[in-house]
């Protein structure tokens, strides 16, 4: 059965969606945030299927997440390092990390506890980036951005989410 793609919808959730699209490429990327960098590592690591992980990091350096660097030659060998896209995607998750350590942990506690530079445990927050106060459904609003396709803008149920296009 064919994917439906979500690339092109007028969301960030839902081409974000698009490109991660399952559960195995946020791990390949929390491994790479974790130094692994070459294929072999990165299957031992997550015994995933050689085929599986090469499509995904594929995809990962297609969408320009990760960046393909040999390293030796005859035969080539290749490592997988994260670009700027790439390292950018750390928030996204350690805000999953942050929910999965308050819903779904148990008893005994989160299983990997992340500490800052400064050296005090922390967890994932996201924050206003003006007034630093965290994000929640009830703190924020949303309007149709720059992006939205205008075709769009004018439908009934469009107009009830966002309102009108500000001006």
């Amino acid at each position: 059965m064919k994917r439906t793609s979500l690339a092109n919808w007028p969301c960030s959730i839902a081409r974000t969606m698009d490109l991660i699209g399952d559960w195995w490429t946020p791990l390949v990327l929390r491994e790479a945030f974790a130094g692994i960098r070459r294929f072999d590592d990165f299957q031992e690591s997550l015994g995933l299927a050689r085929n599986t992980l090469n499509a995904r990091l594929q995809r990962l350096v297609e969408e320009g997440l990760l960046d393909r660097v040999r390293y030796q030659q005859r035969p080539d060998r290749y490592e997988y390092v994260l670009t700027e896209k790439g390292e950018d995607f750390y928030p996204v998750l350690a805000a999953i990390m942050a929910w999965g350590d308050r819903w779904l942990a148990g008893e005994s506690g989160p299983p990997v506890i992340t500490r800052h530079t400064c050296g005090q445990a922390t967890h994932g927050v996201v924050v206003c980036e003006h007034c630093a106060q965290p994000l929640t459904a009830g703190s924020v609003t949303k309007e149709l951005g720059p992006g939205f396709p205008a075709r769009l803008a004018d439908r009934e149920d469009v107009q009830a989410r966002f309102g009108p296009r500000p001006e």
